[in-house]
């Protein structure tokens, strides 16, 4: 249980203010109507006409009866002072629940961060597989200028990085390629020695 900290006078004092005020309006509701209990009961005979002492009663009730409402009133606008009280000075429960907010937050972003990760994942696993399929496809109308899907991909959300497999993949093409060329002009070259021959 939390020590009771001790206010300042100011809040002590208002405190209490708020502690008379309770009192005094539990007073006059308990006493008002304990009034108009005693009014409701017939008298005997007096000098006064029995006219006269009911309108006098009526009166009196109505009088009574207002005092209630005012003290009913009073508590109500005691009950919205102590909430404002309470909501501008009772600060360590708004930070906890302030941390307590962050703490919540803060466990839904990480968990919402690794969803995000693990799913990008699986993407770039997809991707890399229907481009191998794709490439290795006798459908395939790819040439020397494009470059792969993934590789695309990647450059495309920053992902790309030197070692990639996609990167190690278009550049065996190319030398592939390269090898092809270079062979191709050895052979050229041979047959044109063996037609001067």
């Amino acid at each position: 249980m939390a020590t009771q900290r001790a206010l300042p006078q100011g809040k002590e004092m208002l405190l209490q203010n708020y502690n008379k005020r309770l009192k005094d309006d539990i007073k006059s509701i308990l006493d008002n109507f304990t009034e108009i209990i005693k009014t409701a009961k017939i008298e005997d005979e007096t000098q006064v006409s029995r006219a006269t002492q009911a309108e006098q009663d009526h009166y009196e009730m109505h009088v009574r009866a207002a005092n209630i409402v005012r003290a009913g009133e009073s508590l109500m606008k005691l009950v919205s002072d102590l909430k404002q009280f309470l909501i501008l000075n009772d600060f360590p429960s708004v930070n906890d629940a302030i941390s307590l907010q962050n703490q919540q937050l803060r466990s839904l972003q990480e968990e919402c961060d690794k969803k995000l990760t693990s799913l990008r994942d699986e993407i770039a696993i997809d991707l890399y597989e229907l481009e191998e399929e794709y490439y290795s496809s006798s459908y395939s109308q790819w040439d020397g200028t494009d470059l792969p899907l993934c590789q695309a991909f990647h450059q495309r959300e920053g992902w790309a990085s030197p070692g990639s497999s996609c990167s190690s993949t278009q550049g065996d093409r190319e030398e592939e390629g390269a090898a092809s060329q270079e062979a191709n002009r050895l052979n050229g070259h041979g047959a044109s020695s063996m037609e001067k021959a």
